[in-house]
Formats: C-alpha cells, structure tokens, sequence
C-alpha cells in the first residue's frame, strides 16, 4: 500500500463525537512510551503527525487521522496511563474500554509491545481481556533496533510460550522499529488486505 495522504482529522474524549463516517478504522494502543506516536509517523512518513514526547502517558484523548482518505488510524491512549491520579485512570480506562467495546467502525486493532523486555503482566491482562471481549486484534512488536535477530527472535517466542498457555494460539503479530521502517511495508500490505476485506463485506451487505 501507498500512503498518499494522511492527516490529523479530530480528537476527542467522547466516543459519540468521534466521526460517523463508515470507512475502516485501525486503531493502535500500547502501555506507554512504547513508541506508538513514532510509529504511526513511520508508517505515514509524516514526520510530526502524531506528536511524540519523551514523557509516558502524552496520548489522552482519541486522535483520528484520516488516511488516503479511505480509512481512519486512530491513536488510542495507553493502557498504562504513566504516572497520573486514580481519577484520570478511571477516566481512561472508561474512555478506551467505550471505544473498543461500542465503536462499530473498528475493523482492528493493533496492539504495541516494546520487544525490549519480557512478557509484561500488563500487556498479557490487556490482551486477555481483548480475547474474552472477542476484540480481533494483531501484536506489533515495537522497538526492534534495539536488539539483535537472535534476541528479537527469542523475544517473540517468550511471548508465544507465555500466551499459549491460556491462548489456542499465538495472535498476528509484527515486528517494528521506527528509526528505520522495519516492518513497514508488512504492516502497510496487512492493512490493504483488511481494507479488500471490508469493500467486499460492503458489496455484500448493499
């Protein structure tokens, strides 16, 4: 896939203001400050699409941006919520579980893992809770510069042993790194096939 045109359309804390239009709509989330915001701009080449901060917890609201005008990628809030009050964590956790729930126009969701550390007890519990919520969803294992093939391989098979245990199997999944487009164009032909998916699904249901 090329990636024409993107650009930052809304953002919002609601999801009833979110846009109405029905087009597909790939959202990503991730604990924070696991590269979600460099990654997005990767993928659009648009260098400062998603603002990027060196501070965890930047995302707090539903950012869509609208690409090739055909589909919507949403930037989500972590899961992680940094370090903020209970109050705001409330107001977050509410906020993602009433997208991911309720938002019929979600064809996907792309769930970021820094491939850097072992399986973290945050990120197995989020996707546990995707999986009994029967929210499809693949991996994007962020970060992959930073390690060596043989780490990244190992890495990935920590996860697949740790998730097979609960798991049939072991999801999608993608490895990434911002700083030299690694993944990209893997990431970029899974969306297009989605997107196929979609236009046919429509064709049908009219």
């Amino acid at each position: 896939m090329e990636i024409k045109t993107a650009q930052f359309l809304m953002s919002n804390s609601k999801l009833s203001d979110c846009p109405t239009r029905i087009i597909p709509e790939y959202a990503f989330i991730g604990r924070s400050n696991v590269g979600k915001s460099s990654l997005i701009n990767m993928l659009t080449r648009h260098k400062n699409l998603a603002k990027t901060s060196g501070k965890p917890g930047k995302t707090r609201l539903i950012n869509h941006f609208i690409i090739n005008d055909s589909w919507y990628l949403v930037d989500l809030p972590g899961y992680g919520y940094a370090k903020v009050s209970k109050t705001e964590r409330a107001k977050f956790h509410k906020l993602i579980n009433s997208y991911l729930i309720n938002r019929t126009q979600l064809f996907a969701l792309f769930v970021l893992i820094d491939i850097r550390h072992e399986p973290q007890t945050i990120d197995l519990e989020f996707m546990e809770y995707l999986g009994i919520s029967g929210i499809p969803f693949a991996i994007i294992f962020t970060k992959a510069d930073k390690l060596k093939p043989g780490a990244i391989d190992q890495a990935i098979a920590a996860y697949r042993e740790k998730m097979l245990e609960s798991w049939e199997s072991f999801p999608i999944h993608f490895v990434s790194s911002a700083s030299n487009e690694l993944g990209r164009d893997t990431l970029l032909n899974y969306i297009d096939e989605l997107n196929q998916t979609w236009i046919k699904q429509q064709s049908i249901e009219s």
